[in-house]
């Protein structure tokens, strides 16, 4: 019997190859079209629909836009109205675009044959360095010099206000790592468990049918399946928190540099 692998379920493999590009001073680049690429490339395409849609303004909404309806004001309320407060408005878009996003790369990655882009580093990592990107841009917009404020603790004699000052710095610095990390881990463990409990299936499967004794293997098999039905129920909630707990951090780190002002 072939061994199963939990983690070929992770390879990325090119789906439409095509012809590398020279280009002058980064060599050659291959821009095939790769599962991952497919996969982010579909979820991006689901939401549009999705929101075209459900924007059609009917006097009594229907299912597909009262749903739009509900994640907008949800997202609005919850966390840029939530946690930014009225400044937090104009990044709306944004977040609820991030929301969307890696919820859905998530959903389509636990159906059959799918493919979870979010637990590849990579990804992961753009989506975290582009936010931190934003964050920072944001913050030296609106705040000028005065950005920095946000690392030097008051009210506390030079030397020990230095020394905050150098953790906030690192902490502040570190953020885009914590953030690709804890989407990438969550997503790739979860992935993980479902395949090993999924395998026991097949496994005890086969080996019960040799009769005997060993029928019981029926029964482990069984189980195994139960444990798998719970799992993908428990990886379904797990793909729409991270979306969420991606956006909330996106947006308590917007909060900082937005309400610098406020001292908040």
């Amino acid at each position: 019997m072939a061994v199963m692998n939990p983690m070929e379920q992770f390879l990325v493999e090119k789906v439409v190859p095509l012809p590398p590009i020279s280009t002058p001073g980064l060599g050659s680049l291959d821009l095939s079209i790769t599962n991952s690429v497919l996969f982010m490339i579909l979820a991006a395409g689901l939401i549009v629909g999705f929101l075209l849609f459900a924007a059609r303004r009917e006097v009594l909404p229907g299912r597909m836009q009262a749903t739009a309806e509900f994640l907008y004001t949800f997202v609005d309320g919850t966390l840029t109205g939530g946690i930014i407060g009225d400044r937090g408005r104009p990044f709306l878009p944004f977040v609820f675009s991030l929301f969307l996003f890696i919820a859905m790369i998530n959903f389509l990655g636990l159906i059959p044959l799918g493919f979870t882009a979010t637990s590849q580093l990579a990804v992961t990592v753009t989506l975290a360095i582009m936010t931190f990107a934003i964050v920072l841009m944001v913050g030296l917009a609106r705040n000028g010099l005065g950005f920095f404020k946000l690392f030097w603790p008051t009210g506390m004699n030079v030397f020990l206000a230095g020394f905050l000052c150098i953790m906030e710095v690192i902490s502040f610095l570190i953020r885009p790592g914590t953030l690709a990390l804890r989407l990438f881990g969550n997503m790739l463990g979860g992935h993980i468990v479902m395949f090993v409990f999924a395998s026991f299936i097949v496994g005890l499967g086969v080996f019960g049918m040799q009769g005997g004794l060993a029928s019981l293997g029926f029964l482990g098999a069984g189980l195994s399946f139960a444990l798998v039905t719970g799992l993908f129920v428990l990886e379904l909630l797990v793909a729409g928190l991270q979306a969420f707990v991606f956006a909330a951090l996106t947006c308590i780190y917007l909060n900082e540099v937005v309400n610098l002002d406020h001292g908040h």
